[in-house]
């Protein structure tokens, strides 16, 4: 019998139902994208089951329910921990999944601590500090110009044209904002002024290699060039991307993005974002362990299309290397490939 797929996800449709605010909801799925991601299984050779996001994913392991494979794509809600949850679950109960492990999830999350460990393998990023509160701004060393966001948010959220700080009024405006809105620190980093890249990657550990990467190009240019939740969300008007071919930074962009990934220990698929300083330097920005797939809308698939890859084999070869983990018994807690 073919093997069975759970599926595991956050639908943007059932939140909203529910209550649940537009920018609640701006990481989850649309219900295209699982239907895309199922009917590609299904494709591939497998057989699906719709489990549901989190707490149904409980219900079910405590019920009995079992998968030879989880699909991973829940994001969770709550919490700098909430990409995690799943994750944490199907290891409880011994079950293999697509995608990182809880402790990369939480990790990466969390801006902060994910620039941490990169530099700390002497990778370039950004000059960064953690807000909590506004008192700490008067002790501020960083300099102008300034990026502010959320600090364990991603999709953009939080990210506008108000952003890009250039004095010390605008930066305590900001932060005192983005206080108040997402109850979190705030992640304040020196700006980079230059090019700005998104590399995907796909396999595990020391077999990972990179896909591809896509440049993105505002078509404002009387703006700062800032891709931001409402950009991503309408970049078919508000984005051009291209093919980075050019060396050597092809080569300079991609060398880090693949060492980044494999130092923060991700697994099976993910999206590194990097942006060049004003030497044209590539530099670290975050990691997306688990990126969006929509087929056509998301970034990971579009690289992907750029570079001849299919979108039936980047979810086949996700699964495939998750598959070999399992059979290589590598998703104990001292394994991380």
């Amino acid at each position: 019998m073919k093997p069975l797929i759970g599926l595991v996800y956050d639908l943007r449709s059932e939140y909203l139902a529910q209550g649940f605010s537009e920018d609640d909801v701006a990481e989850f799925d649309s219900d295209a994208t699982l239907a895309s991601l199922e009917q590609t299984i299904q494709d591939c050779g497998y057989r699906t089951e719709r489990i549901g996001n989190g707490k149904t994913l409980s219900l079910k392991l405590a019920a009995g329910h079992r998968w030879d494979m989880v699909f991973n794509i829940a994001e969770g809600i709550g919490g700098r921990c909430r990409e995690a949850y799943v994750p944490a679950m199907l290891e409880l109960y011994g079950i293999p999944y697509t995608f990182s492990d809880p402790l990369v999830c939480a990790l990466t999350l969390d801006k902060a601590m994910t620039k941490r460990i990169v530099a700390q393998h002497g990778l370039a990023t950004p000059a960064f500090s953690v807000i909590e509160r506004i008192s700490q701004l008067s002790a501020l060393s960083l300099k102008y110009p300034l990026f502010a966001k959320p600090l364990a948010e991603g999709t953009g959220k939080g990210i506008d044209q108000n952003s890009h700080i250039d004095t010390p009024h605008q930066l305590q405006s900001v932060c005192a904002a983005l206080l108040a809105k997402y109850n979190q620190p705030v992640l304040v980093e020196e700006f980079l002024p230059g090019r700005e890249f998104t590399t995907g990657i796909l396999g595990t550990g020391a077999d990972a290699r990179v896909i591809g990467t896509m440049e993105i190009h505002m078509r404002n240019q009387n703006e700062p060039a800032i891709y931001s939740y409402l950009n991503k969300e309408e970049c078919e008007s508000q984005i051009d991307y291209s093919t980075l071919t050019a060396q050597p930074l092809k080569d300079q962009v991609e060398t880090l993005a693949l060492r980044s990934y494999q130092v923060l220990q991700c697994r099976d698929s993910g999206r590194v974002d990097i942006r060049c300083d004003a030497a044209g330097k590539p530099c670290f920005i975050e990691i997306n362990p688990l990126a969006g797939l929509h087929p056509q809308h998301s970034d990971l698939p579009m690289i992907c299309t750029r570079h001849d890859m299919s979108y039936q084999t980047l979810i086949g070869s996700i699964l495939q290397s998750a598959f070999a983990r399992a059979d290589r018994k590598s998703d104990s807690a001292w394994t991380v490939c």
